[in-house]
């Protein structure tokens, strides 16, 4: 089984998947990897970022690791794989995300962007427009420790990801903060 762990940055992925991986989980880091495997096809200089070749990542994960048990890809594109199994994405409140971003020191620019991202869906929609409901999972991460969102992680693995209501998509919503300038003010 391989798994999607994502999100938007800033919401504990790593720290998680650290976790995850101390506990025995053969894990990936998408944003590594790429760079290792040159699975790169360009910058994209607004956002000073690299530009990762899903598809071709895509193809190397089905070729390499199928046959594991399980395989969690640790990364907030990881959802747009189309040959993952199950999708967990961590969501943070606007706020606390804005706080975790700014410890990061990333620019006003970054951490405006993925506050709206993060208010507006925006790794949701990508995913349920890729993966089936059933096998997307969500995540508030906001007042938890990384440990406790690794359990809920764990219990969704040892459930065979059934009977995991709480974690179902749709609960959260942060739609009435994008009328808060507070999100927005740094």
């Amino acid at each position: 089984m391989i798994i999607a762990l994502t999100g938007t940055p800033g919401t504990g992925k790593t720290s998680v998947s650290k976790i995850l991986q101390k506990k025995g989980f053969e894990l990936i880091d998408l944003g590594k990897t790429a760079i290792e495997k040159n699975f790169l096809i360009g910058v994209d200089k607004v956002r000073n970022s690299q530009i990762v070749d899903i598809e071709k990542f895509n193809k190397f994960i089905k070729k390499t690791y199928s046959n594991l048990e399980i395989l969690i890809i640790e990364g907030h594109l990881s959802h747009l794989l189309k040959d993952v199994d199950k999708v967990i994405i961590l969501r943070c409140h606007p706020t606390k995300l804005k706080n975790n971003l700014i410890k990061k020191k990333w620019k006003k620019e970054k951490i405006i962007e993925n506050i709206q991202a993060e208010i507006l869906d925006i790794i949701l929609c990508e995913t349920v427009e890729i993966h089936k409901e059933d096998n997307v999972f969500e995540i508030d991460v906001t007042n938890k420790s990384i440990e406790i969102v690794a359990n809920c992680i764990l219990e969704l693995i040892n459930n065979k990801f059934k009977n995991t209501k709480k974690y179902k998509i749709g609960k959260i919503d942060w739609s009435d903060e994008i009328l808060k300038d507070s999100n927005l003010e740094l």
